[in-house]
């Protein structure tokens, strides 16, 4: 068992993770770390928060030391691709020729920003943001005085016109929808976040979609369906991320939007795991058939794809849970809301600090909190529980969300 290899590609969250968490298990064999990247891992949530802002670090917070790779033996081969994998060998091939052999394979490529794809997309000026690389470029190009177009206000569109506006940019969003993140929340967070970005300035156009984008030489203005065009010197598309299944739907691997893998992150090979943004979780026990773009699931789903390579019981189930701040203001979701849900709002938005529970069948599916980080770790339990709630003393902020169901409980019983 010595002489076996495990080989992850990718070093983002979920292959770091899967590494890691090999090495406090006690795998004997080789752990290669396959990294399309240069140069020092780095987490992914300050790329479009923190380090676009004005006097920002060029620093970005590595996931691991780097002398802890050497320390725990964990080897990395850097700045190359894997281009190609057959299963029925065991190997991958490298972008630079050189093919790497394992017994067990992790895939953790996550996902890419998806692209412009209309006329004009191509033109200098436009910017994605996924990547290091990516965002050093958007920091460079947003400059004071410049006119920022940002295409979707989900949470990457809007972490980066908080951003731009806070530089004095002039900063405009164009979004399908009729409001902000109406992918992730509820109308009156929309609302209250709206109103947030209005406050410094930023200019909403919902309902629209871009048609073209011009420029001489560079991206000049953008054209949407109703023929009005809007001045830009920089545009940002920030209209959702698409996974990275290239290289397993080649190998014959099953994919639905997403390498298909089970609870404990296998796929439909036996030998193969994948983790993180690139996979689709479906567990028709459960009902669960989903892709996630969580750092924490993520992070959860490489500890059970290594817990199951070294034979130990799958981890505790995470609640889902995401947060964004914007213009210093955060939002923190735990659970997945349906349209359908019972809405129950908690406190006030003009007091700049409430919080949205979504109810189903009575049960806390999920909750939106803003500036309300008690409320935040109370329903994210409440969430695991599936405990019924008192709606009347769960929407009254004087009340503790605990116990709301606490004091339903002990007149049931």
């Amino acid at each position: 068992m010595s002489e076996e290899s495990i080989v992850i590609i990718g070093a983002g969250h979920a292959g770091v993770q899967a590494a890691v968490r090999l090495t406090e298990l006690g795998w004997p064999g080789r752990i290669v770390l396959v990294e399309e990247q240069d140069g020092p891992t780095y987490e992914r949530p300050p790329l479009s928060k923190e380090y676009l802002k004005a006097g920002a670090s060029d620093e970005i917070p590595a996931l691991r030391k780097e002398h802890y790779f050497d320390e725990k033996r964990i080897e990395r081969i850097k700045g190359s691709g894997v281009v190609g994998l057959d299963r029925e060998a065991r190997n991958v091939t490298l972008s630079d020729g050189g093919q790497v052999q394992y017994s067990k394979l992790i895939i953790a490529t996550g996902s890419q920003a998806r692209p412009l794809t209309v006329p004009g997309s191509d033109l200098p000026g436009i910017h994605l943001l996924k990547t290091r690389a990516d965002a050093e470029a958007l920091r460079t190009a947003m400059q004071p005085g410049s006119e920022v177009v940002i295409i979707g206000a989900g949470y990457i569109g809007l972490e980066v016109a908080a951003a731009a506006a806070a530089l004095g940019c002039a900063t405009t969003v164009l979004e399908f929808q009729d409001r902000v993140m109406s992918r992730v929340t509820s109308d009156v967070v929309s609302r209250h976040f709206e109103e947030l970005h209005q406050e410094h300035d930023t200019r909403f156009v919902f309902g629209t979609a871009v048609t073209e984008v011009r420029g001489d030489g560079r991206v000049q203005e953008v054209v949407t369906a109703d023929g009005a065009t809007y001045a830009a010197d920089v545009v940002v598309a920030g209209i959702g991320v698409v996974p990275r299944q290239e290289l397993a739907e080649a190998a014959g691997i099953t994919v639905k939007d997403g390498i298909v893998v089970d609870l404990d992150s296998r796929t439909s090979d036996p030998s193969v795991y994948a983790v993180g943004d690139v996979t689709r979780l479906i567990d028709e026990e459960n009902g669960i058939n989903r892709r996630l773009e969580s750092i924490q699931s993520a992070l959860a789903q490489a500890i059970n794809a290594a817990n199951h390579i070294m034979g130990q019981a799958p981890a505790r189930h995470e609640v889902p849970w995401f947060w964004t701040v914007q213009h210093g203001v955060r939002l923190q979701t735990a659970g997945l809301r349906s349209p359908d849900d019972d809405v129950v709002v908690r406190g006030t938005p003009e007091s700049g600090h409430f919080s949205v529970l979504y109810l189903r069948g009575g049960r806390l599916a999920a909750i939106d909190t803003i500036a309300a980080l008690g409320d935040f770790t109370a329903g994210k339990k409440l969430v695991a529980s599936g405990a019924h709630i008192d709606t009347d003393l769960a929407a009254d902020p004087a009340n503790k969300l605990t116990t709301a169901v606490r004091e339903l409980v002990d007149e049931t019983r």
